[in-house]
């Protein structure tokens, strides 16, 4: 009998991508047989790059990874996941209140569909680096070629 695949969704909005995101990714790969990398498109939420702009640096990203697929969505990521036949989804947590929101969202998701959320927690040197303080230093044209990969540097 052969085990079924395990395909997992790393979902976010990814405004920009950062090197944290990278790395989850990354260290995800051994325990799935596929990855999508899921760039959601949140209705209450203001972005400073477009989706075509957001989609085309992930796909620069993870491009040579034969595991990874990226693709953009709307909607619920629960939803994609019964979509795409994912068991599971990925998410990376830099600190105690990423944990206490993303555990209310896992909760949900295996509510609405069964889908099990896998937690990765950031590596240290990457805890500090979020898409909302890249986007303030890129609003404030600091340099912020050490916190994103080299797809998103001007």
């Amino acid at each position: 009998m052969s085990n079924p695949s395990k395909i997992a969704v790393f979902p976010g909005s990814f405004d920009p991508v950062t090197i944290g995101h990278v790395s989850i990714v990354e260290r995800s790969l051994p325990l799935f047989d596929r990855i999508v990398v899921a760039m959601g498109e949140n209705i209450g939420k203001r972005y400073m790059f477009t989706a075509e702009q957001r989609l085309a640096w992930l796909q620069e990203t993870f491009r040579g990874q034969p595991k990874v697929e990226v693709m953009a969505f709307k909607g619920l990521t629960a939803d994609l996941c019964r979509e795409l036949g994912a068991g599971f989804i990925i998410r990376g947590l830099r600190n105690s209140t990423d944990h206490g929101v993303e555990r209310s969202i896992a909760l949900m998701n295996h509510a609405l569909r069964g889908v099990e959320t896998i937690f990765l927690p950031a590596l240290s040197e990457h805890a500090h680096i979020s898409s909302t303080i890249v986007r303030e230093l890129l609003a404030n044209k600091a340099d912020v070629s050490a916190f994103v990969p080299a797809a998103v540097r001007p």
